[in-house]
């Protein structure tokens, strides 16, 4: 890892190598420039029926020069950090600048978009685990969820990572900004048999800091539920029926909200919900923010790839939706004003409509609870959904039997029209936030 007593020397290391680079860009005539340089490091242990079947060291860095003539753009990379290297690097990117055709919207993030505030957001925190610990780890979780009953028959492996990075960014506006990170997970596959039926399942755990990871034990507990849960599924017949996603699905739901009004779908009119600030695309009481000022969040930042500061704000808003997510070159070629998302969506957290799970269930009475999609049969111009299905079929508000073999369609549009409910389960294991969701009506086709 990065060590803790390291690191602020890594800084000014690396700081003075984006000095540098910006000096001799401006030397050479660059009208501006952007320097990005990051080192990581991390550990990787995968583990097998009892085996170690992977344990990798990682060890990464590189520097990226973004060089401006004007309009004109060159862009090149290295792996070495050595003043000869960087000096090979800044002269590539300005070769490729000179001969590189003119773009009005290329450039730097403007200069009063700049962050100036850097809140303390505590995303670094190392974890002294060396291979040995985190095989025992591994191993660990993998046993318990074999050992959890005997029909968990085969496994798909348990994992443990941890990785650690810092990364500065800086430009010719005088902006310099430091990051330092983290981030660890473990993870465990079983499969459960009993008779003709095969099912298999998983779990994990992720966060900034090792401490707050479930145990091995819980997390090879859950897997092995989850894939037995499974066990004795069957297909449905053709209908139409409410679908409720859980968690970790309906954060996709949110994510192709996401792609819809990025400045890139929204500029090349490759979007089902083009132009559609001040849309009512939700029902009003849907409503989505974005928060990147989190406390050890997986997408806290202060400021996005171009250095601008980030920001609070409402994405949807009594089921109308706000604003995009801009970069300083969609937002040129829009007329608008980057909404500090270059790097993407910070935390977004879709707020629940104050009933659990077993709440939402009972809302629904009968339809499907989706736990697992398959395929990648998403439009992003019509909005046209059909995907594979894998789930739970519900009955009076209970679950009656394990469904599989079915597929889910409708469109995007409608199924965020449709939306009736939002829980309060919120899975925090990524910059997505939300509970399960459910859906009116969908077309679920089976035999």
């Amino acid at each position: 890892m990065i060590e803790l007593q390291n690191r602020f020397d890594i800084a000014t290391e690396f700081q003075a190598m984006a000095e540098h680079v910006l000096e001799a860009a401006k030397a050479k005539g660059a009208t501006a420039a952007e320097v990005d340089i990051d080192k990581s490091t991390g550990l990787s242990v995968e583990v097998r029926m009892g085996k170690v079947d992977k344990l990798q060291y990682h060890r990464d860095q590189g520097v990226n020069l973004t060089i401006y003539f004007g309009h004109r753009k060159g862009f090149a990379s290295s792996g070495d950090f050595s003043r000869q290297a960087l000096d090979d690097t800044l002269d590539a990117a300005c070769r490729i600048a000179r001969y590189t055709s003119e773009d009005e919207y290329n450039g730097l993030a403007d200069p009063e978009h700049m962050a100036t505030d850097f809140p303390k957001l505590d995303l670094y925190h190392p974890w002294e685990l060396d291979a040995e610990m985190a095989i025992e780890m591994a191993l660990q979780a993998e046993t318990v969820a074999r050992e959890h009953d005997n029909r968990i028959t085969n496994s798909e492996g348990a994992g443990v990572d941890s990785h650690a990075g810092l990364s500065l960014y800086a430009n010719s506006h005088d902006f310099m900004g430091v990051r330092h990170s983290t981030r660890h997970s473990l993870s465990c596959a079983v499969v459960a048999q009993e008779g003709d039926s095969m099912q298999r399942d998983y779990w994990y755990t992720v966060s900034r800091v090792p401490g707050h990871l479930d145990s091995a034990d819980t997390v090879g507990a859950e897997a092995a539920q989850r894939a037995l849960r499974r066990l004795h599924a069957r297909s449905l017949s053709t209908r139409e029926a409410p679908v409720l996603f859980a968690p970790p699905l309906a954060r996709g739901l949110v994510g192709h909200l996401v792609g819809a009004i990025s400045g890139g779908s929204q500029y090349r009119k490759a979007s089902f919900l083009l132009n559609s600030i001040g849309q009512q695309a939700f029902p009003e009481f849907v409503h989505l923010y974005e928060d990147p000022f989190i406390r050890q969040g997986l997408g806290s930042r202060f400021y996005d790839s171009e250095g601008v500061a980030t920001q609070k704000r409402d994405i949807v808003k009594d089921g109308v939706i706000q604003g995009y997510f801009l970069g300083s070159y969609s937002a040129r070629k829009l007329g608008m004003q980057t909404t500090g998302n270059a790097s993407g969506a910070s935390n977004l957290l879709l707020a629940d409509t104050g009933v659990g799970f077993v709440g939402l269930l009972q809302q629904m009475g009968t339809g499907l609870l989706v736990t697992e999609l398959i395929g990648h049969g998403i439009n992003g111009i019509t909005g046209d959904y059909s995907r594979g299905a894998v789930g739970y079929w519900i009955e009076d508000g209970m679950i009656l039997h394990p469904v599989e073999e079915v597929t889910i369609a409708g469109n995007l549009k409608d199924m965020f029209k449709g939306i009736v409910g939002v829980a309060d389960d919120v899975d925090e294991r990524g910059n997505i936030r939300t509970g399960c969701i459910l859906i009116d009506k969908m077309t679920i086709a089976g035999q």
